[in-house]
Order: C-alpha cells, then sequence, then structure tokens
C-alpha cells in the first residue's frame, strides 16, 4: 500500500505541473498495481470483466487505453482500436474534473460537452465507478 500511495503523490504532482498525458497514465497505472495488489479490490471490479476502452483529448496530445482481460488491465500509450468505449475529454480541465470529481456526473459531463463518449456508456460508469473506488481507498 505504501507503494500505491507514493505514486499517488507522484501523480497529483503531474496534474498540478499540467503533464496531463502522463497524468491519465499514472492514474491507470495506479489502478493496474491497486487491481494486482489488492485482491478484494480485483475480484469486485475486474473479475470475469472485459472491456476495451480509449481516452484522448480533442486536442490530440493526450491518448492513453485500457484493456481489461482475463482479470488483467493492461494500460496502453496510445488509442487503440475497437473500443467498447472511447472518451474525449473537452480540454485538460474536463479530465481532472472526470476523475477527481467528489461527485461525478457522467451526463452533465456530456451534456455540458465535456466528455464526448462513443460506445457504449455502461462501460463508462463502470470505469467511473472503479475510479471513485480507488479515490476513497486512498483518501484522494
Amino acid at each position: 500500500m505504501e507503494i500505491l500511495k507514493k505514486e499517488l503523490k507522484k501523480y497529483s504532482e503531474l496534474a498540478k505541473a499540467g503533464a496531463l498525458d502522463l497524468f491519465l497514465e499514472t492514474v491507470l497505472n495506479i489502478m493496474k498495481m491497486a487491481f494486482l495488489l489488492q485482491k478484494d479490490f480485483r475480484e469486485e471490479n475486474i473479475k470475469d470483466f472485459n472491456g476495451r476502452y480509449s481516452f484522448k483529448s480533442k486536442d490530440g496530445t493526450i491518448a492513453v487505453s485500457v484493456i481489461f482481460e482475463n482479470n488483467k488491465m493492461t494500460v496502453k500509450r496510445y488509442a487503440i482500436d475497437n473500443t467498447d468505449i472511447t472518451v474525449i475529454f473537452k480540454d485538460s480541465n474536463a479530465l481532472k474534473n472526470f476523475l477527481f470529481s467528489e461527485n461525478p456526473d457522467i451526463i452533465g459531463s456530456i451534456l455540458n460537452n465535456d466528455i464526448s463518449p462513443v460506445g457504449n456508456l455502461n462501460y463508462l460508469f463502470k470505469f467511473a465507478y472503479m475510479a471513485k473506488h480507488l479515490q476513497l481507498m486512498f483518501s484522494l
């Protein structure tokens, strides 16, 4: 758990510095480590779950993907094809709000054009739930 806490500190520093491409990738890698180290977190969230996600910014500066398959999570530093959902963020604030909001409002984010999802929205809700669970685990 101490390893994850150290990574979380780096991750908040990246967010403050505006390195959002590294920020999102770091968040996803922390989530991956939590799945590896926390059996309960893994079994509650990705046991028997398969999903392909791509996260991008409108300006193209951010492109990260996640694949959940065979009870594992893989992070890619590029946008993948054949996703279940692709999430396009309007800007850096939209990305931060999506990941750190006290009360995530996916529908509000869509209506405000902060995010543009393409694909099955259930996958987006699933990801938001996992991210919030991670946030609560570490009191971020």
